[in-house]
């Protein structure tokens, strides 16, 4: 039963692959991976978290973001590498040549990428209320803010995890439309990322 389902994940997965092939984007989905890619998230959120932020600042408003994020991300990075060395899936044999990808990795299961990007989208939908409190406090005491957002704080908040899920989703799919994975390592690695989201926000919420 385990080989047929693996059979049919692999055809699936280079099906799709194959079909999409001709029409990929090939500068769009480079900047997915890059945007997702560990060696970006980590620094920027750990400057963010030690670097002194002026009050008032458009910056406060991840404040609340940080520590979960940095936590989750670490977290992500230790039980996806552990996944991988137990399991040890080999990547899609049919792109060996790993087109455009942006680093080495011999294990396919799950997706670290997956993972991540649904980390961070989750995260900020379970830390919308926070950021939206952070926001309504920054308009009051920043007329740039205040300018630009007005009593729209919440729509803003929205409109925001909207767009996180979209480039979650995006680069989810792009994953397998560029042969980097199977489709069963994508939603592994995106039910991942939900459960580290659940448990960074519940453990270092402020």
């Amino acid at each position: 039963m385990l080989g047929r389902l693996v059979a049919l994940d692999t055809t699936v997965s280079q099906h799709l692959h194959v079909l999409a092939k001709p029409f990929l984007p090939h500068s769009l989905l480079l900047l997915l991976e890059l945007s997702a890619d560990f060696r970006f998230f980590f620094p920027l959120s750990l400057s963010l978290l030690l670097a002194p932020i002026p009050d008032p600042s458009p910056t406060q408003i991840l404040r609340p973001l940080l520590s979960p994020l940095i936590f989750g991300l670490l977290l992500d990075l230790a039980v996806v590498g552990l996944i991988k060395l137990l399991f040890r899936r080999s990547r899609p044999l049919y792109n060996k040549k790993m087109s455009i990808a942006v680093s080495v990795d011999h294990f396919s299961f799950p997706s670290g990428h997956s993972s991540r990007v649904c980390f961070v989208a989750s995260l900020l939908h379970l830390s919308a209320a926070a950021l939206t409190d952070a926001l309504a406090n920054l308009r009051s005491a920043s007329p740039f803010v205040d300018r630009w957002i007005g009593a729209g704080e919440v729509n803003a908040v929205r409109i925001l995890v909207s767009v996180a899920w979209a480039w979650a989703v995006g680069t989810s799919v792009s994953r397998v439309l560029l042969g980097r994975h199977f489709v069963t390592d994508v939603f592994t690695g995106a039910c991942l990322g939900v459960l580290e989201a659940l448990v960074s926000f519940h453990l270092l919420r402020f």
